[in-house]
This record gives structure tokens, C-alpha cells and sequence, in this order.
């Protein structure tokens, strides 16, 4: 149970905060493994498409539950701590400026 509360946290941050992953996409520091792992799930998350066909039982419904929190986690392992909370704040200064 506790896996599947990581899983639809992890879905829950990138739909969150999907202006900040499509910074850290961009990044030059970001490793390239990651920026592919993001570019995925990002991708499935904003044009969803079946990995898994529909027509195996409950894994063909699971797809996206999965799917993109496992890319996301396996790609925050890859990047550094630092340059998300950067993303984060530039995010965060034009969210900021734009609401004045």
C-alpha cells in the first residue's frame, strides 16, 4: 500500500508542477538519462498513449498510474537536488511577477 501512495504522490507532483519539470527538461546540468525519463513522462502525461494494451486485465488500466510516477521517480534520482529547487524558484519568481 505504501507503494501505490509514493506512485500517485509522485503523479500528483508532476501534474503540479509541470512548469517545472519542463525547466528542468531544458536545463544543461540536467543529466541526459533524466531528461529523458521526464521527456517520457511528461509526454504520457500531457498525450496519453497505451504502453500496455487495455486488453491485459488490470495492468492495461494501471498504465498511467505507473507508468509515469516510476519515470519520475527514477529521474528525481538522477537530478540534483539543487537544480529542482532552482527550477522551483524561477517558477516561483515568474508566477509571482506575472500575478502584479
Amino acid at each position: 500500500m505504501r507503494v501505490f501512495k509514493k506512485l500517485k504522490s509522485l503523479a500528483k507532483q508532476l501534474k503540479q508542477e509541470l512548469a517545472v519539470y519542463q525547466l528542468v527538461i531544458k536545463h544543461p546540468q540536467t543529466p541526459l538519462l533524466a531528461k529523458a525519463l521526464l521527456w517520457l513522462a511528461v509526454g504520457y502525461l500531457l498525450l496519453p498513449f497505451d504502453l500496455i494494451p487495455d486488453f491485459i486485465p488490470i495492468l492495461g488500466q494501471l498504465d498511467d498510474l505507473v507508468i509515469i510516477p516510476v519515470l519520475l521517480y527514477f529521474a528525481l534520482l538522477l537530478i540534483p537536488p539543487s537544480l529542482l529547487q532552482s527550477c522551483r524558484e524561477q517558477v516561483q519568481q515568474s508566477t509571482n511577477t506575472s500575478k502584479h
